[in-house]
C-alpha cells in the first residue's frame, strides 16, 4: 500500500504533457512564380522555390529544442487555387485546432484566410503588399517578409547616404508596379530625395511601342540630368536589361543594379553562410528572400511553442507575437505590434554581393533604428491593431 502511494505521488509530480501544435502552409497550386521560364531566370528579389522548404528547415533547425520541452510541431502543406479555396482550407484548419496558418499567396488570398481563421495567427510569408499592412491589416495577421515601404525605405536610406539625390524613375505598365510606385515616391519624400524625370516604359511585341522598350532613349538627354535610375518592374524583365545601358553612366537601382532584399546567399556576415548552406544542401538552390521569410516564420514559431509547450494555443500565439528571433542579420529582430510586421535589417545587392546594409549606421529613432524601414507607429496606418 505504501509502495502504490509512492507511485501515485510521483506520477501528480510529474510535469503536464507538452502540446502538439498544429502548422497549416497555404500555398498556391501551380504557382506561376515557380513556373519553369521564371525558375530558370530568378530575378533578384523573386521566388526560387516553394516556401516549404524554408519553413521545414525551421523546423528541423528547432527540433533539438522542441525536443528538450517535449513539444511537437505538425506541419500540413495545403494547395489552393484561389481566395475561396483559401478561405476553405483556413477555417478547416481553425475548426481542426491548427494553432498557426503560413500563407504564401497572394494578397487577396491571404486576407481571405485571415479573415476565415480569426482566432488563428496567420502569417504572411509571399506578398510584400502595404496594404497588408495598413488599411487591410488583421489583428491575427503577422509578417516576416520585408513590406514594399520597407524595401523602398532601404534603398532611399542608401542613397542619401551616398548623396545621390537626383532620381530618374522608371515605372512599368501593370497595376502592382503603379502601387510600388506611390510606394516608391513616399520613400523618395520621406527621405528628401528628387525626381528629376519619371517615364513610363513598357515590354511590347507592337513596332509602335518600340521606343518604351529601348534603355538608350528612356535614359538619353530627354531625361534629363540625374545620379541614378530607379527602376520599378515587378515582372524583372526590362530591369534585368537596364544596368551598364543607361544614356548617362549612372547606377541602376531598384528591381535591378541594387535590389533591397531580405536574404541573400552572397551575405557573408553574423553566421549566415551556414543558414545559407543548410538549405543549398536539401534544395539544392540558393536562398532567397521568399526562403529567408518562410524560415524565419518557423523559427518564430518554434520559438512559441518552446515558450509554451504545454499549451493552450492562445499561450502559444501570445508567446509568438513576442518572439524574438536571431535572423542571423547581426540584431534581434521582432513583430511590430502596430502592424504585424517583422522588424529586420534590409540586404543591398547587385545580385553578387551584399553591397550594404539598411538602416545604415548613423541613422537614429526614437525607441528602434529599425523602426525606419517602414510604417512606424505614429502614422497610425492599420486601425485594427490600434
Amino acid at each position: 500500500m505504501r509502495f502504490f502511494a509512492i507511485g501515485i505521488a510521483a506520477l501528480l509530480a510529474l510535469p503536464a504533457a507538452a502540446a502538439t501544435f498544429k502548422l497549416t502552409l497555404l500555398a498556391p497550386a501551380d504557382d506561376p512564380r515557380l513556373e519553369r521560364t521564371s525558375a530558370e531566370h530568378v530575378w533578384l528579389g523573386h521566388p526560387a522555390g516553394p516556401a516549404s522548404d524554408g519553413l521545414n528547415l525551421a523546423l528541423k533547425d528547432g527540433r533539438f529544442e522542441l525536443d528538450a520541452v517535449g513539444a511537437k510541431i505538425e506541419l500540413a502543406v495545403v494547395e489552393v487555387a484561389d481566395a475561396a479555396a483559401a478561405r476553405s482550407a483556413a477555417a478547416a484548419a481553425e475548426k481542426a485546432g491548427a494553432a498557426a496558418i503560413v500563407t504564401d499567396l497572394p494578397a487577396a488570398w491571404t486576407l481571405a484566410a485571415a479573415d476565415a481563421a480569426p482566432k488563428t495567427t496567420v502569417v504572411n510569408v509571399g506578398d510584400a503588399s502595404d496594404a497588408l499592412r495598413e488599411a487591410q491589416c488583421r489583428r491575427n495577421l503577422f509578417h516576416t517578409l520585408p513590406s514594399e515601404r520597407m524595401r523602398s525605405d532601404a534603398l532611399a536610406q542608401t542613397l542619401v547616404t551616398r548623396k545621390w539625390s537626383n532620381l530618374l524613375l522608371l515605372i512599368g505598365p501593370s497595376a502592382e508596379d503603379q502601387q510600388r510606385a506611390a510606394t516608391v515616391q513616399a520613400s523618395i519624400r520621406r527621405y528628401g530625395l528628387k525626381v528629376g524625370a519619371s517615364k513610363p516604359f513598357k515590354l511590347s511585341a507592337d513596332p509602335r511601342e518600340r521606343d518604351l522598350a529601348n534603355p538608350l532613349l528612356l535614359t538619353g538627354p530627354g531625361a534629363g540630368s540625374y545620379d541614378v535610375v530607379w527602376v520599378v518592374d515587378s515582372d524583372g524583365e526590362f530591369a534585368s536589361t537596364l544596368p551598364y545601358r543607361t544614356g548617362l553612366p549612372r547606377p541602376v537601382v531598384g528591381d535591378a543594379g541594387l535590389v533591397p532584399l531580405a536574404w541573400s546567399a552572397r551575405f557573408e556576415r553574423y553566421g549566415s553562410p551556414q543558414l545559407s548552406r543548410s538549405l543549398f544542401k536539401t534544395t539544392r538552390r540558393a536562398m532567397t528572400s521568399h526562403d529567408w521569410a518562410a524560415w524565419a516564420a518557423g523559427k518564430a514559431l518554434v520559438a512559441a511553442a518552446v515558450a509554451a509547450p504545454k499549451g493552450p494555443v492562445a499561450a502559444f500565439q501570445q508567446a509568438f507575437a513576442a518572439a524574438e528571433l536571431d535572423g542571423y542579420k547581426g540584431v534581434p529582430l521582432s513583430f511590430r505590434p502596430w502592424d504585424g510586421q517583422l522588424r529586420q535589417p534590409m540586404l543591398l545587392s547587385d545580385g553578387e554581393a551584399v553591397i550594404t546594409l539598411a538602416p545604415p549606421d548613423g541613422l537614429l529613432h526614437p525607441r528602434n533604428v529599425l523602426d525606419t524601414l517602414g510604417a512606424d507607429a505614429p502614422e497610425k496606418l492599420c486601425k485594427t491593431r490600434q
